[in-house]
């Protein structure tokens, strides 16, 4: 999962970028509007903008108007003072998706989050099956045939992305987009080490990650 937050509050912003890394989403931070409005014109990997609506530079408004012309769907969830009736109205109106109100539980705002990705990729429930392999999101848990596959991190989010995408073709670029945060360096070689690695964690039971050389990785069932 990969998150912008639009916040001009640091101690905030902070405290979202480590609750929601903690729950294994990949997190950038913008801390004004301009800047997010450039993040979002020039990066399509997003699955959510957690944007709060007094940003310096560029209102929250304004910022989703432009992203809702430009015809994106991406989920927004927004944050507003706990008295700005009229400003969540007219986040609604324009295009937000959900909105929280100033101060808010850190809990509430990571089951918000799930929900929102959850419904902009078409799911309904926190758990992604794809034949005996089975993924909570919320608990971050792999097991195949009920019993737990050991997996790092970075291993959940790659099998995360693949089982979004199950039966699709999924690249090499577009897993590096989808799990690493601006700044963050990794390479094509590493994603080939990742993939290898989960390969040997899950490829016990009837369940494959095939390579097309040259094009990148599909999740398979084994007939």
């Amino acid at each position: 999962m990969r998150i912008l937050i639009a916040e001009d509050d640091q101690v905030l912003a902070d405290a979202l970028l480590r609750s929601l890394r903690t729950s294994g989403a990949a997190v950038d931070h913008v801390a004004n509007g301009s800047q997010a409005d450039t993040a979002l014109m020039t990066h399509s990997e997003f699955d959510l903008l957690i944007l709060d609506l007094g940003l310096p530079n560029l209102h929250g408004i304004e910022i989703l108007k432009r992203l809702r012309a430009r015809g994106s769907q991406l989920p927004v969830l927004v944050l507003t003072a706990a008295d700005s009736v009229e400003e969540r109205v007219k986040g609604l109106d324009h295009g937000a998706d959900d909105y929280m109100a100033k101060p808010f539980s850190l809990q509430e705002l990571e089951a918000r989050v799930r929900a929102l990705t959850r419904r902009g990729m078409g799911a309904t429930s926190n758990t992604i099956k794809h034949g005996p392999l089975v993924y909570d999101q919320a608990g971050r848990v792999a097991t195949i045939d009920g019993k737990m596959v050991e997996l790092s991190a970075r291993e959940l989010g790659l099998l995360e992305v693949l089982l979004q995408r199950a039966g699709r073709l999924v690249s090499k670029d577009q897993l590096v987009e989808r799990l690493c945060e601006w700044g963050e360096e990794v390479s094509l070689n590493a994603i080939e080490v990742y993939i290898h690695r989960l390969r040997k964690k899950i490829e016990k039971g009837p369940v494959r990650i095939a390579t097309v050389r040259g094009l990148g990785y599909c999740l398979e069932k084994i007939p």
